[in-house]
């Protein structure tokens, strides 16, 4: 599904990604995890063609990104993050700003298909926020309009969802409410890649996990190898506990180990 290998990426006198070499294969569901700036967003950006490395292959979907139409591949590749949503239209009724993503649309102004717009509310109703498919977009929560988000990317059916924060910003019940949703991935035939600063977000549709540290990979495979005390602490330089519960890790300081 995905081969990033031996990438680098540099910026003026700043290395941003070193060496990162990262296979992601059908049936995997993968989870990047780390600090602030480490570089998660950026291995995003270059999944999805938007950002290329100064040195190494970025293969997607069997396509490699410098021989191929990127506007091809994307179609196949669902995304979900804070950039998108700030362009789309507040004032768009929900069920609308879902259609769009059967065409990767901002907007329609055309008439919308009658199956597209049947589509859009089953989606919706998946998600129990049915009763809001005639809201406009602006009147939701944020968790709603993440949810909706959500519901926007599978409208297209993609093989690839590649998803950068998406509970940041919300409480705890907006977020077990968004982690619900994307759990339930796992009735869909999609490769689904994760990007969080939260343990607990890690939900039982993920296989695997990447710790990255400064921009170089600390750790990566089944979840279980890599979220372990060692490797956590080599990316975070913290001592911490991690416990399960039903296919989910729960993570905590070990006492006197902060050195904060």
């Amino acid at each position: 599904m995905i081969s990033l290998q031996h990438i680098t990426l540099r910026r003026e006198q700043s290395l941003i990604l070193d060496e990162v070499s990262l296979d992601i294969k059908e049936g995997e569901n993968w989870v990047i995890l780390g600090r602030n700036g480490s570089g998660k967003t950026t291995l995003l950006e270059m999944m999805t063609g938007y950002l290329f490395p100064s040195s190494g292959t970025v293969k997607v979907l069997g396509h490699t990104y410098g021989q191929v139409d990127l506007r091809e591949v994307r179609k196949e590749i669902g995304y979900i993050g804070p950039s998108l949503m700030e362009k789309l239209t507040l004032r768009d009724p929900v069920w609308e700003v879902v259609a769009t993503g059967a065409y990767a649309y901002l907007r329609f102004y055309q008439q919308i298909p009658g199956e597209i717009k049947a589509k859009a509310i089953a989606l919706l109703e998946d998600m129990n926020m049915g009763r809001l498919a005639n809201h406009t977009f602006g009147t939701l929560s944020q968790g709603e309009r993440k949810k909706a988000m959500l519901a926007r990317c599978l409208m297209a059916d993609p093989k690839l969802l590649i998803m950068d924060e998406p509970c940041a910003g919300l409480d705890l019940y907006e977020r077990e409410k968004m982690l619900a949703e994307v759990d339930k991935l796992n009735r869909r035939e999609v490769t689904v890649v994760y990007v969080t600063h939260h343990v607990e977000e890690i939900v039982p549709l993920f296989t695997h996990v990447a710790l990255i540290r400064e921009g170089r990979l600390a750790g990566a495979g089944p979840k279980k190898e890599v979220l372990t005390g060692e490797m956590m602490l080599a990316a975070y330089e913290l001592p911490v506990e991690i416990e399960w519960e039903e296919e989910r890790p729960w993570i905590k300081i070990k006492r006197g180990g902060s050195s904060i």
